[in-house]
Order: structure tokens, then C-alpha cells, then sequence
């Protein structure tokens, strides 16, 4: 199986790469140097000569807070929106495969029960819109099509949240951190086998992906620096601030998760340190 994965560079699709190694597929891997998503005329040439049976679709703009600043909504618009469409028009005209990997953002944050994939969406961020937009798209011209909602993720080769913990930890003794918005840390390492597995299967649809648990982001910083003290011995403070900010997913409690998780491994650092 010939697979093309998109932001090869970041955490995800470094793991898909690998995952797809172990299992004997063809990884064709790009980032922004070799194929720029929102150049629709280089989406076309650089997948089509790829020729693949599916194309998983990890390039995004992430920078939840950052995309709200006036200068660079629309570049969020072009990389989350439009970047999409155009992988999602060839994917159509070669009749393959798309998985798209989406966010628990396109959700409001004001339901009460976890949120399952048919529910409607309705964003409140420009992240969270662009990213529906990507969805919409792959609907739209996408016949055999995957959108996987994930959330809170992190691996070994990355930016994220552990990493940026623990790099304030050697220069701080005591952190302020957010209690009131809630997830499922999610393992990159977990995540590309299961995108591996709908690759290899036809239960097309959209799904939810995260590992089993739920905790505030609070929560998720004492246990990094919980777990950090088992494997050095150092531990730095960390402490909680109750309703200090509000982000485009944040309803405090089990309304903010996502439900039908396919993930059960709960969270190690020891994996990524």
C-alpha cells in the first residue's frame, strides 16, 4: 500500500511515517519544503506523480491562540481551509483514500455529555472554523474518506505541552496553570497505529481518537512533573489557578470531552523523555 502523509515534520506524521515502515507500506512523506498545501497547482503535481491509495493529511496550523490575530487569519484560512480542499480535489480525482485529521474545536464546548462525531459542529475560534472548513471540504469531495477528531497531543518529535512544561521547570520553581479546560492527553505513538489500521481497512466516517482518561490542564502538568521526579528526581512546583482564561473548547468538566474515544493507553512520559 503506497500511503502520502502531509506534515511529516511535526509529531503526528513523524510517527505515521514510522508506523507505516513497521508495517511493510510505502510512506511517501512531505512537508511544507517539498509540497506547499495551499499552492493548489503543487498539491496536484506532487500527489499525483505520487500516485498513492491513500493520503493521510496531518499538515495544519495549530497555533490555537496565535491564528486569532488579525494578521494571520487568513493564512490560517489558506493552511486549514483551503490547503485541505486542495488535497481533497485530487484525492477525489484519483479515487483514493483521505484520512483527515481534524480537532475537538470544531465543538462549542457547551453540550453535557461528551461529544460523539455526527454532532453538529459549531466553532468559536478561528481555529476551530478553518478546521471545520477542512472537514467540510473532505466531505464534499472525498468518497472514501476518514475525519479523526483528536485532541491534546503529544510525542516525541514536536513541540507540546510535556516538552514546554518541562522546559519551564528547569527555570522556574513554581508555574501557574489553567484548571478549568479539560481533555484526554493523546499519545502520537498510539495514534498513528490506529490511523495505520483505518488505512488498512474501508469503515469509512468520522471518528473521535483519543487515549482513555480525562484531566484539566492542571491536572496534566502535575502529573508530568509527578512522573519527571520518578525518572531524575526533580520536581519543580506547579500552581493551579481556578478560571484564569477561556479557549474556544472549554466547558470545565466531562461536557468538554470527546466521546467514542478509539485510544485506551493512558499517558507515560517516560515514553518521550
Amino acid at each position: 500500500m503506497r500511503v502520502f502523509v502531509t506534515g511529516v515534520k511535526g509529531q503526528l506524521g513523524h510517527d505515521v511515517m514510522n508506523e507505516l515502515a513497521k508495517r511493510g507500506h510505502e510512506g511517501i512523506g512531505v512537508d511544507i519544503e517539498e509540497m506547499d498545501i495551499t499552492d493548489a497547482e503543487s498539491v496536484r503535481k506532487v500527489i499525483t506523480e505520487a500516485n498513492p491509495d491513500v493520503v493521510i493529511h496531518c499538515a495544519a496550523w495549530t497555533a490555537v491562540d496565535l491564528a486569532e490575530d488579525d494578521d494571520k487569519k487568513e493564512k490560517v484560512h489558506q493552511v486549514n481551509a483551503v490547503g485541505t480542499e486542495n488535497i481533497a480535489k485530487v484525492c477525489h480525482d484519483l479515487d483514493c483514500k483521505m484520512i483527515y485529521i481534524s480537532t475537538d474545536y470544531v465543538f462549542d464546548g457547551q453540550g453535557t455529555r461528551p461529544w460523539e462525531p455526527d454532532d453538529e459542529r459549531h466553532p468559536l475560534n478561528v481555529y476551530g472554523q478553518t478546521k471545520c472548513e477542512g472537514e467540510l471540504a473532505v466531505e464534499k469531495w472525498v468518497k472514501k474518506f476518514y475525519i479523526v477528531r483528536i485532541a491534546w497531543v503529544f510525542g516525541v518529535n514536536g513541540k507540546n505541552f510535556i516538552k514546554t512544561m518541562l522546559n519551564l521547570g528547569k527555570t522556574h520553581d513554581h508555574l501557574t496553570v489553567v484548571d478549568d479546560q479539560v481533555g484526554s492527553p493523546t499519545y502520537t505513538y498510539d495514534l498513528s497505529r490506529l490511523l495505520v489500521d483505518m488505512a488498512e481497512k474501508e469503515n469509512y466516517g468520522r471518528y473521535h481518537a483519543t487515549n482513555e482518561g480525562l484531566c484539566s490542564w492542571y491536572e496534566f502538568a502535575c502529573e508530568i512533573f509527578k512522573q519527571a521526579a520518578e525518572i531524575d528526581n526533580q520536581t519543580p512546583g506547579v500552581g493551579g489557578v481556578f478560571n484564569i482564561r477561556r479557549a474556544g473548547f472549554d466547558a470545565g468538566g466531562e461536557e468538554s470531552q470527546l466521546g467514542l474515544g478509539l485510544l485506551v493507553q493512558p499517558f507515560m512520559l517516560m515514553r518521550i523523555i
